[in-house]
């Protein structure tokens, strides 16, 4: 089958590559894939940069698809039903995080796309626990964004909670931050968003999905337009979705004390800036989050379901498999929204 290799560590180093299928044997799944999502961490494998990735390794971890084998001991899901699937492959079973369902947090789980085979190619395997059947009304192009939403539920609905009336501000109008920008608006929160101006197009969509205010930092002050929807109090909750150091410290003085700031996006390095005084006198709580859980796919296939969340408008580009170097180029060009193959 036609696959999408990263071959070794560096700079590219991927090439569209001739291997053999996988198997659906013992407790695993055989997908025919049908979209694949090219994400962050697809880009930063290709540019040299995500160190967890193992080579050789076929990427791809958001992905849709239609089963065409199963194993003898998989019981819940059969050949033809279209399916998506959580990134965890193999975990350790006997952990605490693990007796707890908190994969993400396993020390030796290993990841599709990344420790094992993914899904930029034509057929993908997973274990059945990690498989979820679609209901009708989910296309198999909205399914492909089920990771990304399962991540950021994951970040709004059980590292912290939301509720009706919150003041909230997001950084970042890129995938995951409108992601989470409709998250947080389907529990009746109040969500402003914050860009740059190469985000005008980003944050131009973010309104037609129904965010409350958007805003370009470099043309207006963030803080006036936080404290005038806030009384001057500051946001209840904050979720950095762009990996930036300078919206970190923007944002740490905007959360009203006592307030909350998550972590989503990831930095490019490991030590940064902080700003820890406004952490300490506001007494905020400053989260981390890490990819998502078993739970977060339940909810964020429950949101796709009552149709909670616009895929439609954050697909703008879809590739055949043969030409993913266009689609990984189009995304690093920064000129669209959500880049999808199709396999």
């Amino acid at each position: 089958m036609k696959a999408v290799v990263k071959a070794e560590s560096g700079y590219d180093n991927m090439s569209l590559v001739e291997i053999p299928e996988p198997e659906g044997t013992g407790d695993l799944v055989k997908i025919k894939v049908a979209y694949t999502g090219i994400c962050g961490t697809d880009i930063h494998t290709f540019t040299g940069e995500y160190r967890n990735s193992k080579t050789p390794v076929v990427l791809g971890h958001e992905f849709s698809g239609v089963v065409v084998e199963v194993g003898d001991t998989v019981k819940n899901v059969k050949v033809g039903d279209r399916v998506t699937s959580e990134t965890t492959f193999t975990t350790c079973g006997v952990c605490e995080y693990c007796l707890e369902k908190d994969y993400n947090l396993c020390f030796t789980r290993k990841g599709i796309g990344t420790q094992v085979n993914g899904s930029m190619s034509e057929y993908v395997v997973s274990r059945e626990e990690s498989v979820h059947v679609l209901s009708e009304n989910i296309s198999l192009e909205a399914a492909a964004l089920t990771e990304p939403l399962a991540c950021c539920v994951h970040a709004a609905f059980e590292k912290t909670t939301i509720i009706k009336g919150d003041k909230v501000l997001i950084f970042g109008p890129g995938p995951i931050g409108l992601l989470q920008c409709q998250v947080v608006k389907s529990q009746g929160a109040f969500v402003i968003l914050a860009g740059i101006t190469k985000d005008k197009q980003r944050l131009e969509l973010a309104k037609s999905l129904g965010i409350d205010v958007i805003v370009d930092v470099q043309e207006e002050s963030l803080e006036e337009v936080v404290m005038k929807h806030t009384d001057g109090y500051g946001v209840d909750k904050v979720f950095e979705c762009s990996g930036a150091v300078p919206a970190l410290n923007q944002g740490l003085p905007l959360v009203r004390k006592k307030g909350t700031f998550v972590q989503v996006g990831i930095f490019a390095n490991k030590m940064n800036q902080l700003d820890q005084e406004s952490i300490i006198q506001r007494e905020l709580k400053y989260l981390g989050t890490r990819s998502q859980k078993p739970s977060s796919w339940h909810i964020a296939l429950h949101l796709l379901e009552e149709e909670k969340i616009d895929t439609d408008k954050m697909i703008t580009k879809i590739v055949p498999l043969e030409d993913w170097r266009e689609g990984f180029e189009a995304v690093m060009a920064g000129n669209q929204i959500k880049v999808i193959i199709a396999s």
